[in-house]
C-alpha cells in the first residue's frame, strides 16, 4: 500500500473516516517538516474505543466529524527525517508518539498541566487528522525513543497505558493502598496493571463478562467478581467486593463510566479513601454522592495524561508491566484488513486490543 506517487516517489496512504461506517483508505498529503519535526514511518497503530465510536456515530462528546479525517492514534514508527533544530532523534530510531499537541503558553500548560489546554490539537480528534497512516510528521519533543527490548507495538501500547499510569498518579496509588478497578475492558486493564507497577499490594477487578474477568485474573488481579447491570445489585455487589478485598478498599477506579458502577465505587470505597473516574460511559449519572460525601471519598476525575511516556517506557522495559498478552488481534494495511479490523474492535468480544501492523 502507498506505491505510485509521483516521479517514482511513494505516495502516503491513510485510513480515512469518510462518514458513518465508512472508512477507506486514500492519499494523505503530509504538512512540510518544520525544524523541531520529525517524519515518523508508522510501524503499529492500535484501536481505541474513541475510534470506534466515531466510526459509528461520527461524533464523541463534543467532538463532531464535519469532514473527511485520518482515524488512529495509538501508534509507533521508525523515524525516517528530523528538522534541522532536532537533536535527540535520528533517522532509523524506534519512537512511541505522545498524540497530543498543546499550545505551551496558556496557564494549564504553564502549570504543566498540558492535558487540560483548551487548544490541544490531539491525534483523530476532529478536525485533528490521526497517524493510521503510511507516514506522519509529528514534533520531535512528542516522539519517545524505545530501548532495544521494547517492541513496537508495545510503543504504540504507551498510550492506552498512559491512561492508566495517569490515574494511578492522580489517585496517589502506592504500596499501602488496596485497589479498586470498576470494568475490565482495555482502560481497565491498563489500570490494572498500572497500580500494580505503581505497588498497589492487593487489587479487586469486577466486569459483567465472564472472558474478560478471565483475562484479568491471568494478568495479576488479586480476586474479580462477576456483577450485573442492575442498579438494585449495588448494595449486594458493595458487600462481595469488599469481602473479596479482605481489607479497606483505598482507592477505586470507575473505568466503564456508568451510574451503577460509579455508585458501587462509591459505596465500596472506605472512609478517607478515592474514586477516580477514569471510563465516560455517561455524561450524567444518578450517584449517591452525600453518603459518600460524609466519609470524606474524593472524587477525581482524569482527562487523558500528562508527561506519562517515560515512565510508561521504564515500566516496559523494566518487566514491571506485560503489555503484549493484551493485544488479541493483529491486521495489515490494507482496505479490506482495515474493514475487518475495525469490525473485530467494535464487536468485542474475546477482542481486547486490536494492532494494525504497516
Amino acid at each position: 500500500m502507498g506505491k505510485g506517487g509521483k516521479d517514482g516517489e511513494e505516495e502516503n496512504m491513510a485510513a480515512w473516516l469518510l462518514g458513518v461506517n465508512n472508512l477507506k483508505i486514500q492519499p494523505f498529503k503530509l504538512p512540510p517538516l518544520g525544524p523541531h519535526d520529525a517524519r515518523i514511518r508508522m510501524k503499529a497503530v492500535g484501536i481505541c474505543g474513541s475510534d470506534v465510536h466515531y466510526l459509528k456515530e461520527m461524533k464523541l462528546a463534543d467532538f463532531v466529524v464535519k469532514e473527511p479525517m485520518v482515524i488512529g492514534h495509538e501508534c509507533a514508527g521508525i523515524v525516517e527525517q528530523v528538522g534541522t533544530e532536532v537533536k535527540h532523534l535520528v533517522a532509523g530510531d524506534r519512537v512511541a508518539l505522545e498524540p497530543g499537541i498543546s499550545c505551551s503558553r496558556c496557564g494549564l500548560c504553564k502549570e504543566g498541566r498540558y492535558n487540560l489546554c483548551s487548544e490541544m490539537k490531539f491525534f483523530a480528534t476532529p478536525p485533528i487528522h490521526g497517524s493510521l497512516a503510511n507516514q506522519i510528521v509529528h514534533p520531535a519533543d512528542l516522539c519517545f525513543k524505545l530501548p532495544e527490548n521494547v517492541s513496537l507495538e508495545e510503543g504504540a501500547m504507551c498510550e492506552p497505558l498512559s491512561v492508566g499510569v495517569h490515574a494511578c498518579r492522580r489517585a496517589n496509588v502506592g504500596p499501602e493502598k488496596n485497589v479498586l478497578v470498576m470494568g475490565a475492558g482495555p482502560i481497565g486493564l491498563v489500570t490494572m496493571l498500572a497500580a500494580r507497577a505503581f505497588g498497589s499490594p492487593r487489587i479487586v477487578i469486577v466486569d459483567v463478562d465472564d472472558h474478560r474477568l478471565l483475562v484479568a485474573k491471568e494478568l495479576g488481579a488479586d480476586e474479580t467478581i462477576k456483577v450485573s447491570t442492575d442498579v438494585k445489585d449495588v448494595a449486594s455487589e458493595v458487600e462481595k467486593i469488599r469481602k473479596a478485598m479482605g481489607a479497606e478498599v483505598d482507592v477505586s477506579f470507575d473505568c466503564a463510566g456508568f451510574s451503577k458502577t460509579m455508585s458501587t465505587a462509591l459505596g465500596a470505597t472506605s472512609s478517607g479513601g478515592k474514586v477516580c473516574l477514569v471510563g465516560m460511559g455517561h455524561t450524567e449519572m444518578n450517584v449517591p454522592l452525600a453518603p459518600a460525601a460524609v466519609r470524606e471519598v474524593d472524587v477525581v476525575g482524569i482527562f487523558r495524561y500528562k508527561n506519562t511516556w517515560p515512565l510508561c517506557i521504564e515500566f516496559l522495559r523494566s518487566g514491571k508491566i506485560d503489555v503484549k498478552p493484551l493485544i488479541t488481534h493483529r491486521f495489515g494495511f490494507n482496505q479490506k484488513e482495515v474493514e475487518e479490523a475495525f469490525e473485530t474492535s467494535a464487536r468485542g468480544g474475546n477482542a481486547i486490543k486490536v494492532m494494525f501492523n504497516l
